[in-house]
């Protein structure tokens, strides 16, 4: 549906905001919304590193009839990789982020 926005999360990498791709987001007014993440957000790499392991285990190479079809699948891998859960040991502290981040302003 053309009516319909697209909504996409980046990260700042350099080659999300090169020229051939903002000319070709410019002719497309209004159909994608961005948001990129923070700088200095590695943090976020959980969560890039859960969608990239989805993608290996869950999409690759499926094919779907229908968005229904679509969500069970998916609805069906994470709850088979709930049942085993990997626990993420952080290990950074509070004061450590913040004091990593007061030395760059």
């Amino acid at each position: 549906d053309k009516d319909l926005k697209i909504s996409i999360i980046l990260d700042n990498h350099s080659v999300h905001r090169c020229r051939d791709v903002m000319e070709f987001l410019a002719s497309k007014p209004e159909r994608f919304e961005f948001t990129f993440t923070p700088k200095h957000a590695s943090w976020l790499n959980l969560i890039e590193s859960f969608f990239s392991k989805c993608a290996k285990q869950c999409l690759k190479h499926l094919r779907v009839n229908s968005i229904e079809e679509l969500k069970t699948h998916i609805e069906s891998w994470l709850k088979e990789t709930n049942e085993t859960p990997v626990v993420y040991r952080w290990q950074w502290k509070l004061e450590d982020i913040q004091g990593a981040f007061a030395d760059k302003d």
